[in-house]
């Protein structure tokens, strides 16, 4: 399962992303963890003190390694520097399995026990550095995960989890298509109300699973205010969490020691989850990732690489998880 935790700067995201990396990973499920968000606050909230959150390698920064890695063979791909973020795997490309040693994973990602669950993999897009201030936007970040993704085979009782960048920003590149299922959390306010609405509509037209969860409810008003604004959408909520603020401070106690209240809802979220695996449809996902490569080509790709990116598109072939089984190129 590919799931994207999304809501409005502060909602809490990536607490709650990071509670449900926890609890993955206390089932002993297979979790790879992303953080994609400008503020890289998903290894913090893991347990990683500021030293060891500072060492993460930059998935950006990795590029060029993962476009010669994932290019493979593809003969419709001749050079690295002729792919973008968007580009699609094809006949020969490599891919990214969940639970592999891979040299991408060697790269960009690092390790992170939690309590007695089993490890998780743990990459992040990289903040901006002093070089990127004034010149760069961050989607020129999160483009490498957007091309992980593209690249990705993942099946069931297998998660990749990714704490998005905050508000709608994640409409302005094809990544938003690239999940089973969205998870926005929004706060019992009017500007939270405010992004689940723009994101909604946003996602109308693209199939997107989009489910809220309430964050910071304190009482039967904030749980009628959510349920009057987001109706059906509504899935879950959270609310005061003794543990989540000991966690804040640096101190977690064990995860076991979460409130029932917090853990029933992260059951809800899982079981929600998996739900959406028997309505997995490879070939949309992988007609939308075509789709967002064209426009991307047209729009810049094209006049960047000085190539016809439209040429990297094969038409026969379809992102499918039995492809997991078969032989990587050389």
């Amino acid at each position: 399962m590919k799931i994207a935790f999304v809501g409005k700067g502060g909602s809490g995201k990536t607490t709650l992303s990071s509670l449900f990396i926890r609890h993955l990973a206390g089932d002993r499920a297979p979790v790879i963890a992303v953080d994609a968000d400008i503020n890289q606050h998903l290894a913090a909230a893991l347990g990683l003190d500021e030293a060891e959150a500072a060492e993460l390698p930059a998935m950006g920064a990795q590029l060029p390694l993962i476009k010669d890695y994932l290019r493979g063979t593809n003969p419709r791909i001749p050079s690295a520097e002729t792919m973008i973020k968007t580009t699609p795997p094809g006949e020969g490309s490599r891919l990214l399995r969940v639970d592999e040693d891979n040299p991408v994973y060697r790269a960009c990602a690092r390790t992170v026990r939690l309590d007695r669950g089993a490890p998780v993999r743990l990459m992040a897009t990289g903040p901006f550095t002093e070089a990127d201030l004034g010149v760069a936007c961050y989607h020129s970040k999160v483009g490498a995960v957007e091309l992980c993704l593209n690249h990705l085979v993942d099946g069931p009782g297998e998660y990749v989890v990714v704490d998005m960048t905050a508000g709608s920003d994640s409409f302005a590149s094809g990544m938003f298509t690239r999940f089973d299922m969205t998870f926005l959390v929004a706060e019992p306010t009017r500007k939270g109300i405010a992004v689940y609405r723009q994101y909604k509509a946003y996602a109308r037209d693209f199939g997107i699973s989009l489910r809220v969860i309430g964050n910071k409810v304190q009482g039967q008003d904030d749980l009628d205010f959510l349920r009057e604004e987001a109706g059906d959408d509504l899935l879950t909520t959270f609310g005061h969490s003794d543990w989540v603020r000991a966690m804040e401070k640096g101190r977690p106690p064990l995860f076991e020691l979460l409130e029932e209240p917090n853990r029933k809802a992260l059951r809800t979220l899982r079981e929600t989850a998996d739900g959406t695996y028997e309505r997995r449809d490879w070939e949309r996902y992988t007609r939308q990732m075509v789709h967002f490569h064209l426009r991307n080509a047209e729009s810049w790709g094209n006049a960047k690489t000085g190539a016809d990116l439209a040429a990297q598109v094969d038409p026969a072939f379809v992102l499918d998880e039995r492809l997991a089984a078969t032989p990587q190129p050389v």
